[in-house]
């Protein structure tokens, strides 16, 4: 695979060399181009919550708040739950962050509502709390950052259905975690995109998005429904997927809900059909800036969305990685909040 790691790596560059701004994005209903601040007035000292630090998605998460960390010159402390199992220890992060006296919170949430009561306390206290990608469901928050994954799910079936002609077609669903915000989201996309079509929707069931529950999932799914057309599922479930259906020998074709590094690896090989993507790395660039502007008295839009995209064979070479993943041979950043 040396030739896909040089690809990536000189994909990425571009991100490297130039500034990822002015942006197109919607900001409450509003396309323009989104312009970061250029500075902050001081070193403010901010919180960053993850879900986890488990695939790549989550990693250009990581990467894309450092990297405008690193440009605006403030401090940041970037913690992950391990899971979406593990909600206590997200409110346990986010508690530690309070004692170590953060300035703002820029929360991915495991849930909608874990979080809430203690983020609405530091909202009111005048430390803002920006919600990113996952959709925390509370009162009082500063601003979102994050792609409504609803329109995820309907410009992923509203694909399928372009390219199979609008035929009868049976499609299997694997989303994720029932609690999470973007789970809920996307399967209420789905739901307002079926009427009018000819898709029969199989759900697979719910799972935290780890290599061994969503390949149980996905393998009991295909038991169950052999004559599958397609296959829309989160990431990791798209991944294994991909792979058990030539193992058993179905025709079904495979599209994941977002797009990951591994995913679009998939894609250029022929063994997932495509994924759209929500450019994660810069939501976080997007919600540390936000965070920053409010700590310095500005008036936040409710909510920025950078433009979603489909992936696929044909779109790929057009994409800048930048925007989905670090470059090749970052990982995982976790970091305390520096003093």
């Amino acid at each position: 695979m040396r030739w896909l790691s040089l690809w990536l790596s000189l994909a990425c560059q571009p991100l490297l060399a130039a500034e990822w701004f002015p942006y197109p994005v919607r900001a409450d209903g509003r396309l323009l181009d989104y312009r970061p601040l250029p500075v902050a007035s001081q070193p403010w000292r901010i919180c960053a919550l993850l879900p986890h630090g488990k695939d790549r998605y989550w990693w250009g998460v990581a990467w894309g708040l450092d990297q405008e960390a690193n440009r605006l010159g403030v401090r940041l402390g970037i913690y992950e739950a391990g899971g979406y199992e593990h909600a206590d220890v997200q409110v346990e992060q986010f508690e530690h962050c309070v004692a170590e006296g953060a300035d703002a919170f820029v929360v991915a949430s495991i849930n909608t509502y874990d979080l809430c009561s203690a983020a609405e306390v530091q909202s009111k206290a005048g430390r803002p709390v920006i919600d990113l990608v996952n959709r925390l469901e509370c009162q009082g928050l500063s601003a979102h950052s994050r792609v409504d994954f609803a329109d995820m799910a309907r410009t992923t079936l509203e694909y399928l259905v372009r390219i199979s002609g609008g035929r009868p077609i049976q499609v299997g669903w694997l989303p994720g975690p029932a609690d999470a915000g973007w789970v809920q989201d996307a399967e209420l996309g789905l739901r307002d995109a079926l009427p009018g079509t000819k898709v029969t929707l199989v759900h697979g069931g719910y799972g935290p998005v780890d290599r061994s529950r969503q390949a149980q999932l996905a393998r009991e799914l295909f038991k169950q429904h052999p004559h599958l057309d397609y296959l829309i599922a989160n990431a990791e479930a798209a991944a294994f997927a991909a792979q058990l259906v030539r193992n058993i020998g179905s025709e079904a074709q495979v599209l994941s809900l977002y797009a990951t590094e591994r995913v679009l690896e998939q894609i250029r090989e022929g063994q997932v059909l495509a994924a759209p993507t929500d450019s994660p790395v810069i939501q976080a660039r997007i919600a540390l800036d936000l965070a920053v502007r409010g700590l310095q008295g500005e008036k936040l839009p409710q909510l920025v969305s950078p433009q979603i995209e489909m992936l696929d064979a044909d779109s790929l070479d057009r994409f800048d990685l930048g925007r989905l993943m670090p470059p090749e041979g970052h990982w995982m950043i976790r970091q305390e909040l520096p003093d």
